[in-house]
């Protein structure tokens, strides 16, 4: 009888944990929109991501985030209730009369939880019909190496060095 009773408190956790993080998963993640002189910033909640479970992009006049996270496995421990969401998503639309830069927009994921995406104010608005990919970063300079915007970045002055020092080594080992 006891282990009746368990089963149904076991099956009635899980339900309750898979409602709650569909619930979660449904609902915008919290932001805020900040303006300066010179740059928006849009601030997200992103407890429990890594640069590489998100995805920052600027579509039209806003702001787009998409977190794919998962979750740790811990020895010795089963889990029983299964409350947060895995698949979360958000965006912030910009002032109307907002003219911005989003090629070289910023995305900063912070040791605090957030994730701060920071858009350029420009003189003139970018052409509306891209859609522009943003890297995403950690606060201690680490950026996502699996991220589309840096597959696409062109070859930097310090890769050309590596590149050069690694012929030179090449010559002396046939010496």
């Amino acid at each position: 009888m006891r282990d009746i009773g368990s089963s149904i408190s076991d099956a009635i956790f899980e339900n309750i944990g898979r409602a709650a993080g569909r619930v979660q998963e449904n609902k915008p993640l919290p932001s805020d929109l900040l303006e300066s002189e010179d740059a928006y910033l849009v601030v997200f909640d992103a407890p429990g991501t890594t640069a590489s479970d998100i995805q920052v992009r600027y579509v039209e006049d806003r702001v787009e985030v998409r977190i794919d996270r998962f979750r740790d496995f811990y020895d010795g421990f089963e889990m029983r209730y299964p409350g947060r969401g895995l698949a979360l998503d958000g965006s912030v639309t910009l002032p109307s009369d907002a003219a911005v830069d989003p090629e070289t927009a910023q995305a900063t994921l912070k040791s605090n939880g957030t994730l701060h995406v920071r858009v350029p104010k420009a003189e003139t608005d970018h052409d509306e019909d891209e859609a522009t990919d943003v890297g995403v970063e950690t606060d201690d300079g680490e950026t996502d190496a699996g991220s589309d915007a840096d597959a696409d970045s062109e070859p930097t002055d310090a890769d050309a060095d590596d590149a050069a020092e690694s012929a030179d080594e090449g010559e002396d080992d046939g010496v």
